[in-house]
């Protein structure tokens, strides 16, 4: 009892900041770090520009060394702030957070003109950066658990798809055949497939009329295929968003996070996690 009157350590205060969004300095750091991931990325494209590159090396390179030492700084605190460090080391973000962060260090260990093609490939992977974004958008969290429940359903829509996309693509190899282009089943299959999703790359066309009747039907069919995937999410996304509404209705919970197992979605009376018991 005596331990939960006592004021916060300075891991505990570095915690609620990094790990917490309810917090001002929480939301604050929050949005330093959207902002800084988008300047990286920023960087990374303005970097594959030639004559940008050529024009401001230093100047990106400056950017990004400080973008990098803010990101290992919150990778660090991340590790020390958290009761369980190999929790976040091993998690998702965690992972991302490393191989997004060590590019730039790589890249002056891995020296010689040899190795330039492998250095430009590992200073790519800040890309990954961009994925940490899901972070800060709530609809993501409700977005995969509607992928999720919806995953059967298109299972067994992209398999109809599929054998569709064979039948299809072996009476295309019948009516056309050799001359049109349609040299083999697999190739009519793959004709057939690039003109369902609507893309149309237009190095196999058919020449006969009835060739032509068919790819018509084949171009119409794929207008309405695209709306059935669609149509299954969205269903599946009204009703996890109602579910959801649902459950706030009845209790609610907020962002605060187990400074031992990093678990978050507690309640707002909760004193201790939810998932492994460790005081709030």
């Amino acid at each position: 009892m005596k331990e939960q009157n006592e004021q916060p350590s300075w891991k505990m205060k570095l915690h609620e900041i990094i790990y917490e969004a309810d917090t001002p300095m929480g939301r604050l750091f929050d949005i330093a770090l959207f902002f800084l991931i988008i300047l990286s990325v920023i960087l990374v494209m303005l970097e594959s520009v030639e004559s940008i590159d050529q024009h401001y090396h230093k100047t990106l390179l400056t950017l990004e060394w400080g973008v990098t030492i803010f990101f290992t700084l919150e990778y660090i605190a991340r590790v020390i702030s958290i009761k369980k460090p190999w929790k976040y080391i091993f998690s998702f973000y965690g992972i991302i957070d490393f191989i997004s962060t060590i590019p730039l260090y790589i890249s002056y260990i891995l020296a010689g003109s040899q190795v330039l093609l492998a250095v430009r490939a590992f200073r790519l992977l800040r890309i990954f950066r961009i994925l940490k974004l899901v972070k800060f958008i709530g609809e993501a969290s409700q977005l995969q658990s509607a992928l999720k429940a919806s995953r059967t359903k298109i299972a067994v829509f992209i398999y109809v798809v599929l054998i569709l996309s064979v039948i299809l693509g072996t009476l295309m190899y019948l009516i056309e055949g050799d001359e049109a282009g349609f040299t083999s089943i697999p190739r009519s299959i793959y004709w057939t497939i690039v003109t369902l999703t609507t893309v149309g790359y237009g190095d196999i066309a058919p020449q006969t009329s009835l060739g032509q009747f068919l790819a018509t039907v084949i171009m119409i069919l794929g207008y309405g295929i695209i709306a059935v995937p669609t149509g299954i999410v969205t269903a599946e996304f009204s009703r996890g968003k109602k579910g959801q509404a649902d459950d706030q209705n009845m209790v609610h919970v907020n962002t605060q996070a187990c400074p031992s197992c990093s678990a978050e979605g507690h309640r707002d009376d909760a004193t201790h996690c939810y998932n492994c018991g460790h005081s709030l």
